[in-house]
Protein backbone atom coordinates (compact mmCIF):
# COMPACT_ATOMS: atom_id res chain seq x y z
CA UNK A 1 0.00 0.00 0.00
CA UNK A 2 1.06 3.43 -0.54
CA UNK A 3 1.91 6.46 1.37
CA UNK A 4 1.48 8.97 -1.19
CA UNK A 5 -1.10 11.18 -0.53
CA UNK A 6 -3.67 12.54 -3.81
CA UNK A 7 -2.10 16.23 -3.00
CA UNK A 8 1.59 14.84 -3.25
CA UNK A 9 0.97 13.32 -6.74
CA UNK A 10 -0.81 16.33 -7.90
CA UNK A 11 1.73 18.76 -6.34
CA UNK A 12 4.63 16.25 -8.61
CA UNK A 13 2.78 16.69 -11.62
CA UNK A 14 3.01 20.38 -11.34
CA UNK A 15 -0.37 21.56 -9.84
CA UNK A 16 -0.22 24.26 -7.15
CA UNK A 17 -2.22 23.54 -3.98
CA UNK A 18 -4.40 25.50 -1.91
CA UNK A 19 -2.74 27.13 0.12
CA UNK A 20 -1.01 29.38 -2.40
CA UNK A 21 -1.96 32.60 -2.97
CA UNK A 22 -2.67 32.41 -6.74
CA UNK A 23 -5.58 30.09 -5.98
CA UNK A 24 -7.10 33.05 -4.08
CA UNK A 25 -7.27 36.02 -6.77
CA UNK A 26 -8.96 36.81 -10.02
CA UNK A 27 -6.59 35.56 -12.76
CA UNK A 28 -5.63 38.22 -15.36
CA UNK A 29 -7.81 38.85 -18.35
CA UNK A 30 -6.09 37.95 -22.17
CA UNK A 31 -6.12 41.59 -24.38
CA UNK A 32 -7.47 39.51 -27.51
CA UNK A 33 -6.51 39.73 -30.20
CA UNK A 34 -3.52 41.21 -29.24
CA UNK A 35 -1.97 38.80 -26.65
CA UNK A 36 -3.26 35.47 -28.70
CA UNK A 37 0.28 34.00 -28.59
CA UNK A 38 0.48 34.25 -24.72
CA UNK A 39 -3.07 32.24 -24.76
CA UNK A 40 -1.81 29.76 -27.35
CA UNK A 41 1.10 29.17 -24.93
CA UNK A 42 -1.06 29.46 -21.99
CA UNK A 43 -3.43 26.78 -23.19
CA UNK A 44 -0.63 24.79 -24.76
CA UNK A 45 0.46 23.92 -21.22
CA UNK A 46 -3.11 23.14 -19.94
CA UNK A 47 -3.54 20.59 -22.76
CA UNK A 48 0.17 18.78 -21.62
CA UNK A 49 -0.71 19.65 -17.61
CA UNK A 50 -4.15 17.91 -18.21
CA UNK A 51 -2.22 14.99 -20.50
CA UNK A 52 0.01 13.98 -17.32
CA UNK A 53 -2.63 14.44 -14.92
CA UNK A 54 -4.68 11.95 -17.03
CA UNK A 55 -1.75 9.15 -17.16
CA UNK A 56 -2.28 8.67 -13.05
CA UNK A 57 -5.91 9.47 -12.29
CA UNK A 58 -8.61 8.30 -14.24
CA UNK A 59 -11.20 11.47 -14.66
CA UNK A 60 -14.57 8.92 -15.00
CA UNK A 61 -17.13 12.59 -14.96
CA UNK A 62 -14.85 14.41 -17.24
CA UNK A 63 -11.93 17.01 -15.75
CA UNK A 64 -10.84 20.66 -15.42
CA UNK A 65 -7.74 22.43 -15.49
CA UNK A 66 -7.76 26.40 -14.74
CA UNK A 67 -4.06 28.37 -15.37
CA UNK A 68 -3.84 29.34 -11.75
CA UNK A 69 -3.61 25.98 -10.94
CA UNK A 70 -0.44 25.71 -12.71
CA UNK A 71 0.38 28.93 -11.01
CA UNK A 72 0.02 31.08 -14.26
CA UNK A 73 -2.16 34.29 -13.76
CA UNK A 74 -4.25 34.14 -16.32
CA UNK A 75 -8.09 33.54 -16.85
CA UNK A 76 -7.54 30.52 -19.23
CA UNK A 77 -9.15 26.98 -18.69
CA UNK A 78 -10.04 23.67 -20.05
CA UNK A 79 -12.42 21.19 -19.39
CA UNK A 80 -12.23 17.46 -20.96
CA UNK A 81 -15.85 16.61 -20.73
CA UNK A 82 -16.36 12.63 -20.31
CA UNK A 83 -18.15 11.82 -23.32
CA UNK A 84 -15.60 9.69 -24.82
CA UNK A 85 -14.66 12.02 -28.15
CA UNK A 86 -16.14 14.95 -26.91
CA UNK A 87 -14.48 18.08 -27.98
CA UNK A 88 -12.46 20.28 -25.46
CA UNK A 89 -13.60 23.39 -23.83
CA UNK A 90 -11.15 26.44 -24.27
CA UNK A 91 -12.35 28.99 -21.76
CA UNK A 92 -10.51 32.31 -22.37
CA UNK A 93 -11.75 35.32 -20.00
CA UNK A 94 -14.71 33.65 -19.35
CA UNK A 95 -17.58 34.74 -17.13
CA UNK A 96 -20.91 33.87 -16.14
CA UNK A 97 -23.44 35.53 -17.55
CA UNK A 98 -26.70 33.42 -15.83
CA UNK A 99 -27.40 30.94 -14.35
CA UNK A 100 -30.50 28.19 -13.17
CA UNK A 101 -32.51 28.38 -10.48
CA UNK A 102 -32.51 24.73 -10.41
CA UNK A 103 -29.17 23.17 -8.73
CA UNK A 104 -28.17 20.32 -7.39
CA UNK A 105 -25.61 19.01 -4.59
CA UNK A 106 -22.74 16.53 -6.07
CA UNK A 107 -19.52 15.85 -4.41
CA UNK A 108 -16.37 17.49 -6.04
CA UNK A 109 -12.88 17.17 -5.94
CA UNK A 110 -10.26 19.75 -6.62
CA UNK A 111 -6.87 18.99 -8.69
CA UNK A 112 -5.31 21.93 -6.19
CA UNK A 113 -6.82 19.78 -2.35
CA UNK A 114 -6.90 16.32 -4.14
CA UNK A 115 -7.16 14.47 -0.73
CA UNK A 116 -10.56 15.50 0.40
CA UNK A 117 -13.94 15.75 -1.26
CA UNK A 118 -16.80 17.97 -1.17
CA UNK A 119 -20.70 18.64 -1.51
CA UNK A 120 -20.91 21.74 -3.52
CA UNK A 121 -24.59 22.67 -4.61
CA UNK A 122 -24.30 24.32 -8.26
CA UNK A 123 -26.79 25.44 -11.17
CA UNK A 124 -27.88 22.93 -13.66
CA UNK A 125 -27.61 25.12 -16.55
CA UNK A 126 -25.14 28.50 -17.27
CA UNK A 127 -24.15 30.52 -19.71
CA UNK A 128 -20.72 31.61 -20.39
CA UNK A 129 -19.44 34.50 -22.16
CA UNK A 130 -15.84 33.95 -23.15
CA UNK A 131 -13.52 35.33 -25.86
CA UNK A 132 -11.79 33.41 -28.91
CA UNK A 133 -8.02 34.22 -29.47
CA UNK A 134 -9.57 36.17 -32.27
CA UNK A 135 -10.97 38.58 -29.95
CA UNK A 136 -14.63 37.69 -30.67
CA UNK A 137 -16.98 36.99 -27.94
CA UNK A 138 -19.16 34.15 -27.74
CA UNK A 139 -21.76 32.91 -25.38
CA UNK A 140 -22.28 28.90 -24.85
CA UNK A 141 -24.56 27.42 -22.40
CA UNK A 142 -23.43 24.61 -20.70
CA UNK A 143 -25.97 21.52 -18.53
CA UNK A 144 -25.88 19.43 -15.79
CA UNK A 145 -22.35 17.44 -15.18
CA UNK A 146 -20.62 20.21 -17.89
CA UNK A 147 -22.15 22.91 -16.12
CA UNK A 148 -20.74 21.72 -13.24
CA UNK A 149 -17.26 21.25 -14.43
CA UNK A 150 -16.62 25.01 -16.40
CA UNK A 151 -18.50 26.83 -13.23
CA UNK A 152 -15.66 24.42 -10.90
CA UNK A 153 -12.74 26.31 -13.55
CA UNK A 154 -14.53 29.46 -13.89
CA UNK A 155 -14.69 29.38 -9.91
CA UNK A 156 -10.63 29.39 -9.99
CA UNK A 157 -10.34 31.73 -12.53
CA UNK A 158 -12.44 34.04 -9.98
CA UNK A 159 -9.98 33.37 -7.05
CA UNK A 160 -12.72 30.63 -5.24
CA UNK A 161 -12.54 27.13 -4.53
CA UNK A 162 -15.15 24.70 -4.11
CA UNK A 163 -15.13 25.04 -0.32
CA UNK A 164 -16.41 28.40 -0.57
CA UNK A 165 -19.27 27.09 -2.17
CA UNK A 166 -20.14 24.62 0.28
CA UNK A 167 -22.88 25.02 2.50
CA UNK A 168 -22.15 26.64 5.88
CA UNK A 169 -21.43 24.11 8.43
CA UNK A 170 -20.26 21.44 6.10
CA UNK A 171 -16.59 20.30 5.32
CA UNK A 172 -15.24 18.21 2.81
CA UNK A 173 -14.77 14.72 3.69
CA UNK A 174 -11.47 12.27 3.37
CA UNK A 175 -11.11 10.85 0.92
CA UNK A 176 -10.98 7.53 2.59
CA UNK A 177 -14.34 8.16 3.93
CA UNK A 178 -15.44 9.59 0.27
CA UNK A 179 -15.01 6.46 -1.47
CA UNK A 180 -17.99 4.91 0.28
CA UNK A 181 -19.97 6.99 -1.09
CA UNK A 182 -19.69 6.82 -4.89
CA UNK A 183 -18.05 8.65 -7.81
CA UNK A 184 -16.61 12.49 -7.44
CA UNK A 185 -16.91 15.27 -9.92
CA UNK A 186 -12.46 15.88 -9.86
CA UNK A 187 -11.37 18.93 -11.62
Amino acid sequence: MSDVRPSDTMRALGVVQAEAPILHRPARRFDLPAERDVAQQVLGELVAAAARIAEVHDFAKGMGLAAPQLAIDRAAAIVQPAEEGADLVVLLNPRIISRSDETDEQFEGCLSFFDVRGRVPRPLTIAVEHTRLDGSTTITTFHQGLARLVHHEIDHLDGHLYKDRMREGVAPIPLAEYRQTGTAWSY
